[in-house]
């Protein structure tokens, strides 16, 4: 397949730079374990809880139907256990993010539940900073409107309505599955009977929601990775900026991987040229590389960079320079990585491999695991290289991180 001019001179660019690469061990790296106390560890969401400097943790059990939230240390006691809090019962929970959704200055909790259980509950912060690591301080209340309307997989907080506060764009799988929002008022956020979804698109599967400005217009769009069913896919719903309660205002732009199972994307601009691109982790084993073509998210093209046999299928990708040489790596996770299969590895980024679909593979997590999650590049020991922090849910292996030999 043959690469387009401007990515070809994006290359050239950046071997004229000079950079002498630097290549890590082939692994694995050492693994350290923030939490391994329950079972089915499903998903790593950042934020920022106590307003300190370092990023904190959530993340919902599956099997063992908590959602708890991890406050970091900082990096001089980041390779022990962190300091956690069991903010709430939810069974079934498949995902769970931080966001202050009445404005006290405590940062709340959603969870996102599948099953049979098929509700979104807000864990509410006690508002005394002291107390935020007691779970008798915490108070979870489920949303009415999100009762038995399917099977919720994800949430990202946002901005949707101009209006003061948060909403929460969210989405799931099964029947009567979409993306849509949840409409909260502003002047009685806890007042969650009160809370309206507007539903925008339907969906099968969702993994992924990205707020991105797609368009580049000043509003934010929505990002989905879609794995099942007939419009299955990568695409873009934009925002209308008006009449954001009507769905058809909403319109859809398919970005690529349409007839394909994809699981969780990136974006950044992996070539260079100034236009942000998507990668998207993609079953059995490759990763889309949907390359932004012009300005304003309407033109792609798409090429497979492949994994490696050595590893499981594909679950999610991120980008980051592991190797510190100035040029973007990818990271990904995996299902299915029995042994002797790695479940998570890095696929360097070469002049040589950038135009090919084999990148040189470096193992990371070894063949401890099975079924990994997100995947979220982070400099958690300070050392400045980027760590990978993740979860597996298989063998409980919890909530944990791998630390980046390259310093």
């Amino acid at each position: 397949m043959t690469r387009t001019i401007a990515l070809h001179v994006a290359l050239t660019a950046i071997v004229a730079l000079g950079l002498a690469p630097r290549v890590t061990a082939d692994g694995p790296w050492i693994r350290h374990t923030i939490d391994d106390s329950s079972r089915g560890a499903d998903g790593t969401r950042l934020g920022n809880a106590n307003a300190d400097a370092h990023p904190d943790i959530v993340t919902g059990w599956e099997q063992g139907g908590i959602t708890r939230v991890y406050l970091n240390p900082g990096p001089a006691k980041a390779k022990g256990k962190w300091p956690a809090v069991t903010v709430g019962k939810t069974p079934n929970v498949e995902d769970a993010v931080f966001v202050d959704l009445d404005r006290d200055g405590a940062t709340d909790v959603v969870s996102c539940c599948e099953g049979r259980t098929r509700t979104m509950f807000v864990h509410w912060a006690p508002k005394d900073p002291a107390r935020y690591l007691d779970p008798k301080a915490w108070t979870t209340e489920a949303v009415p409107a999100s009762k038995g309307r399917m099977m919720w997989m994800f949430c990202v907080p946002a901005q949707v309505d101009g209006r003061h506060g948060d909403d929460l764009i969210a989405a799931g799988k099964g029947d009567g599955a979409a993306v849509g929002w949840f409409d909260i008022p502003m002047d009685k956020p806890r007042d969650l009977a009160a809370w309206t979804w507007h539903p925008i698109q339907k969906v099968a599967w969702v993994m992924s929601i990205r707020l991105e400005d797609m368009d580049t217009d000043g509003n934010l769009d929505i990002l989905v990775s879609d794995r099942k069913g007939p419009t299955r896919g990568v695409f873009w719903l934009r925002n209308p900026g008006a009449d954001l309660t009507r769905a058809e205002a909403w319109k859809r732009h398919d970005i690529g991987g349409q007839g394909r199972e994809v699981m969780f994307l990136d974006r950044a601009d992996l070539d260079g040229d100034g236009l942000e691109d998507v990668l998207v982790a993609t079953k059995p084993r490759d990763i889309l590389y949907l390359r932004q073509q012009t300005r304003g998210g309407r033109q792609w093209e798409t090429f497979p960079i492949r994994i490696p046999d050595t590893a499981g299928t594909a679950k999610a990708v991120a980008v980051a320079d592991i190797d510190l040489d100035g040029r973007k790596d990818l990271v990904f996770s995996c299902e299915h990585a029995r042994r002797p299969l790695s479940g998570v590895m890095w696929l360097r980024n070469t002049p040589e491999a950038f135009a090919s679909p084999d990148w040189p593979a470096r193992d990371i997590s070894g063949p401890e695991g099975v079924k990994f999650d997100l995947v979220v590049p982070l400099d958690l020991d300070g050392d400045g290289d980027l760590d990978v922090l993740t979860c597996e849910e298989s063998e409980n292996l919890g909530v944990i991180w791998y630390e980046n030999p390259a310093r």
